[in-house]
């Protein structure tokens, strides 16, 4: 006969992945939240080629293998910078929070920084990035970078000519730098086509829930789509070295943008499965003599909700 406890355990199991593939869906159904105004324009979007079902399972599997990177990289005290670089709306954030999703914090952190303080403007260009750079042990991966100057600086006229061509000449060796220290250093330039930008853009102009993603500088962007492709191409040219090669991820369509991101970023990392001691959960210490409090009814959020139906069937 079957033993109850197992089917408790797989019910709960089960309950655990539909947690995982909601919090999934969610992003996805996001995603589809099409404004009214640009449905026409979408219908001559090309459709994602990819099976819904298809997609979770791969994601999933793909992040199970980033839980070992994880633990090599703890393990072996490793460190690793990974840089996300493209266009606005070309889908970093996306990527990026599909790598660290189901990885710990305090191993895999994100660094998204702001515009240059007064302060952080007179100091060496590199100085504010290098402080949030990686000990070991620990994954960080910047959203926009150093590569600040060779874009939207440039283009914007934050920097001067003369400060490109410093930084142009002196990116090479800080990297090489970081490579020699220990760091494993990969660099993303995530490309879209100038018609998905566009309907990116408007999707944002149109959706309040996406709005705050949008700033002066990123329509800007629009205008000056031409500046940016040359200010990229130079960047490539002058950047681009064997310590520390550029890799572009074609991002028009963001499924696969993502799992060929992270198969690539796995295909990089020499790591190995690290073996673990086996996991027993202690039994619980219980007083006899504990009586526990009732705590005060106004300590709780109240239950908005408790008159919601389950779903039948």
């Amino acid at each position: 006969m079957d033993d109850p406890r197992d089917r408790d355990t797989t019910s709960w199991l089960d309950a655990e992945l539909e947690d995982d593939f909601d919090e999934e869906l969610e992003q996805e159904i996001d995603d589809r939240r099409i404004p009214e105004e640009l449905r026409a324009l979408l219908a001559r979007r090309p459709k994602s080629t990819l099976p819904r079902r298809f997609y979770f399972r791969e994601l999933l599997r793909l992040q199970g293998e980033l839980i070992k990177v994880q633990d090599w990289v703890v393990h072996h005290r490793k460190k690793i910078v990974v840089i996300f670089e493209g266009r606005d709306s070309a889908g970093k954030g996306g990527v990026i929070k599909r790598i660290t999703q189901r990885l710990n914090p305090r191993v895999c952190r994100v660094v998204a920084l702001p515009a240059p303080t007064e302060r952080e403007k007179t100091q060496w260009y590199f100085q504010r990035y290098v402080a949030h750079l990686p000990a070991g042990g620990e994954i960080v991966l910047f959203d926009r970078s150093w590569y600040n100057r060779a874009g939207v600086e440039r283009v914007m006229g934050f920097a001067t000519e003369d400060e490109v061509e410093r930084f142009f000449q002196d990116v090479p060796e800080f990297e090489r730098m970081l490579v020699r220290s220990g760091i494993q250093l990969v660099k993303y330039w995530l490309s879209i086509t100038d018609e998905e930008q566009q309907l990116r853009f408007l999707m944002r102009i149109h959706d309040p829930l996406k709005q705050w993603k949008l700033s002066p500088m990123d329509l800007q962007s629009r205008v000056r789509w031409e500046q940016y492709t040359k200010a990229k191409e130079a960047m490539f040219d002058r950047t681009n070295i064997p310590e520390a090669p550029w890799y572009i991820v074609e991002g028009n369509d963001k499924k696969r943008a993502r799992l060929n991101c992270i198969a690539h970023l796995l295909s990089l990392i020499p790591y190995e499965e690290i073996p673990h001691e086996p996991i027993t959960l202690p039994e619980r210490v219980y007083d006899p003599n504990y009586e526990r409090r009732t705590l005060p009814a106004e300590l709780y959020v109240p239950d908005r909700y408790a008159e919601i139906a389950p779903p039948r069937g």
